[in-house]
């Protein structure tokens, strides 16, 4: 057993992270070279965890070199198991262990207006991620990483789910495209994930093959809680598509639309105008409607247009969509905020909850405001809008008190 690979990243802007340069010998024992700005005071601790790593592939004998720049344990070791696979083959698994603040799973009509993307290769951007507090956070495993590099990633996107607290964010991955996708899931689905995104879908198919592999991982693994699945709309036949691909699984919680790919297959140029996105970002929210389900925007990719952003989520949200992908932190707020109900729609959704508490109250079967008959489904959103509200503050807790007074 001999051979030599490398992992992970290194350079001058890189934190957080290692790279690792591992050759199996067939003789001369272990030797590790640790290049390491905390050298004096964490060196001794990096070197035991790699020799546990070592130790636990039954390698005797190998010459090891780590530049480390802050790696975390979960860091270093998705880097060592990384290189060592590359060059054994084995089906152990280097397992940090699985935070019990992690172990929750999620509604299929949560919020979810902010996603934010976290390039799966660059650990430095997760670690403090959900202190930010977006609806989700992506380890993307698809476009943000180099071809070169997606091997590697998916032992440190498995790790992060394991080991980094999300504080109660959707925890998602986006897998890369089916077929090729279907590769990430072991690294994905037994460590609790809630969310699958699956970019460049054009067709349900795609959906029917990752939900027959999700189907037999689930039975393997023993996971019973549910895997929410949210296709990403990225092409003109996608978008032809959208309905059939948007009703194609009861897992399907949502489905966004990338700009970025869209334009590029139509052979344009975005533009903050929109006009060449229009058709498509109706016919997906429109499909999705139609299907019982979230229809998600574009990301926003000028990071420090905060008044851009703002105006851009006020005309998402006119078209209909219920919120969209962010890619940097300081979007989350002005997200969370220009997706929020404004003071009119907050008044009609107190006059409909208002109507079927009533009729609740007096064993009626109908819900009526005034003589108009209300839907569940209606109710249902009004009841939403009434709890966004709440946790944003723009009403108090005893709101039915003041609105009977006013009424």
């Amino acid at each position: 057993m001999t051979g030599k690979a490398t992992a992970g990243n290194t350079g001058s802007s890189v934190r957080s992270d290692c790279f690792v340069s591992l050759e199996i010998t067939k003789t001369g024992g272990i030797e590790i070279n640790l290049d390491s700005k905390v050298e004096v005071l964490y060196g001794e601790n990096i070197r035991q965890e790699c020799r546990k790593v070592l130790d636990f592939y039954d390698i005797k004998h190998c010459l090891l070199e780590v530049i480390d720049t802050g790696a975390l344990n979960f860091v270093l070791q998705a880097r060592l198991e990384a290189a060592i696979r590359a060059i054994i083959t084995t089906d152990k698994e280097y397992l940090p262990e699985m935070l019990a603040q992690n172990l929750y799973s999620t509604e299929k009509d949560r919020y979810r207006r902010s996603r934010l993307y976290l390039p799966g290769n660059t650990p430095k951007l997760a670690i403090n991620a959900g202190l930010h507090q977006p609806d989700g956070i992506i380890l993307d495993l698809e476009d943000s990483v180099a071809p070169a590099k997606k091997y590697e990633t998916r032992f440190l996107v498995r790790n992060t789910l394991r080991a980094l607290d999300f504080y109660g964010a959707e925890r998602m991955v986006r897998i890369n495209q089916i077929p090729k996708g279907l590769e990430d899931l072991e690294f994905v689905l037994p460590h609790n994930v809630n969310l699958l995104l699956i970019p460049k879908c054009e067709d349900p198919e795609q959906i029917e093959v990752l939900e027959e592999v999700i189907g037999e991982m689930k039975h393997k693994y023993h996971i019973e809680h549910p895997i929410w699945l949210m296709p990403i709309i990225e092409s003109a036949l996608g978008v032809i598509k959208a309905y059939e691909i948007a009703s194609s699984s009861p897992y399907i919680v949502g489905m966004a639309i990338g700009l970025e790919d869209y334009t590029a297959d139509l052979g344009t140029q975005r533009t903050l105008a929109g006009n060449e996105t229009f058709f498509a970002r109706c016919q997906v929210v429109n499909a999705a409607r139609a299907a019982g389900i979230q229809p998600i925007d574009s990301v926003f990719s000028d990071v420090s247009d905060m008044e851009g952003l703002a105006a851009n989520v006020q005309n998402s949200k006119q078209l209909g969509f219920d919120g969209m992908g962010c890619i940097h932190p300081r979007q989350i707020p002005v997200i969370h905020e220009n997706y929020a109900p404004d003071v009119s729609e907050i008044e009609k959704a107190k006059k409909i909850v208002n109507a079927f508490i009533i009729a609740e109250e007096q064993g009626l079967g109908v819900v009526a405001l005034g003589s108009k008959m209300i839907d569940p489904p209606v109710v249902k959103r009004a009841q939403r809008t009434i709890d966004i509200a709440l946790k944003l503050k723009k009403i108090d807790a005893n709101w039915r008190d003041e609105f009977l007074k006013e009424d």
